[in-house]
């Protein structure tokens, strides 16, 4: 019995010294990149959210009158110091890509039905403010304010030659992947703005596949990085769904990953990939959370060198630069 407990405090002892922070070395020059998700925008009430329900009827009283996912909410986003904006993309029926998040329009605009169901010159007919109420529909404090306001993919790379975003798509279609590929193709001065892409397996993987040295990342291969890495992570190694990749891990649950944060950023990068640090997981379809508060801010590694991922940029942002 001696010799198996000695034996098994050895192996307990490997183990934890093989997974250390402390021996890992640190980046030279650490910094926080932050991701500003749909720009400066809404926020509102996660509670209950689910994939269905309309977000813009749940906002919290608008501080400001940035819509998401529209221009002026990026350049808000960049000026607070974003690095990368998260945007959301659908296919419309002459062959562009709308930015807007929703499958349906009429959660959020004067419209109605699906959004790839129409052609981009209706969409930019709609006001994209108009369903927005912090007050269960009393009043709409941003009806009127975003007619025309939905840009295409392209209006936006136009609009920030030096801005980067993160294409999030909302469908499952893989000729997705093949619309971004030419479109990139055709406007080679382009790919720069695409930092990544995500959301739909078939589309982020076509996508990936096709545009070369493009890092994506699908729900399917976000879950499996990390179950995988929990399960063998403490062994130094790292799962194929975490290379060259964008690695997505909740705040509350980082550190559970094996060597969190020194040598699991030194895993990670040795694997070609980049660590997302979102905020608190709380299970259930409530959207992404985010770092948002100064508390969530706080628990942020001093020496992370990743991407923070914000509902909040004009909050976070400025604090970052304070510091």
């Amino acid at each position: 019995m001696r010799k198996f407990l000695i034996g098994l405090f050895a192996v307990a002892a490997a183990v934890y010294l093989w997974n250390a922070s402390w021996l890992a070395a640190r980046p030279a020059d650490p910094a926080v990149k932050l991701i500003a998700h749909r720009g400066v925008h809404q926020t509102f009430d996660r509670a209950g959210v689910e994939k269905d329900t309309c977000t813009a009827t749940r906002i919290f009283p608008p501080e400001h009158d940035f819509i998401e996912n529209t221009v002026p909410s990026m350049r808000a986003a960049f000026e607070a110091g974003a690095d990368v904006v998260e945007i959301d993309v659908h296919p419309t029926t002459d062959g562009k890509f709308a930015v807007i998040h929703d499958w349906t329009l009429d959660c959020r605009t004067d419209g109605a039905g699906v959004t790839r169901e129409h052609d981009m010159a209706f969409l930019k007919t709609l006001d994209i403010g108009y369903g927005y109420t912090a007050d269960g529909g009393a009043t709409h404090p941003l009806r009127g304010k975003g007619i025309g306001l939905m840009p295409s993919l392209d209006e936006v790379f136009e609009a920030f030659p030096d801005g980067r975003f993160l294409i999030n798509y909302k469908s499952r279609e893989a000729r997705e992947g093949d619309m971004l590929a030419a479109m990139l193709a055709d406007r080679p001065d382009w790919r720069g703005r695409v930092w990544g892409v995500y959301g739909g397996d078939a589309p982020t993987d076509r996508a990936a596949t096709l545009v070369d040295g493009l890092k994506g990342f699908g729900s399917r291969a976000v879950k499996d990085c990390l179950v995988r890495y929990l399960a063998f992570g403490w062994t130094g190694h790292v799962p194929e769904a975490c290379r060259n990749t964008y690695v997505m891990v909740p705040i509350n649950y980082a550190w559970l990953m094996w060597g969190w944060p020194d040598r699991f950023h030194a895993r990670m990068a040795a694997n070609g990939s980049e660590i997302i640090l979102l905020g608190p997981y709380s299970g259930g379809d409530t959207g992404t959370s985010g770092i948002d508060t100064p508390e969530d801010l706080a628990r942020v590694p001093a020496h992370f060198d990743g991407y923070v991922w914000t509902n909040r940029i004009e909050t976070i942002g400025p604090m970052l630069k304070a510091d």
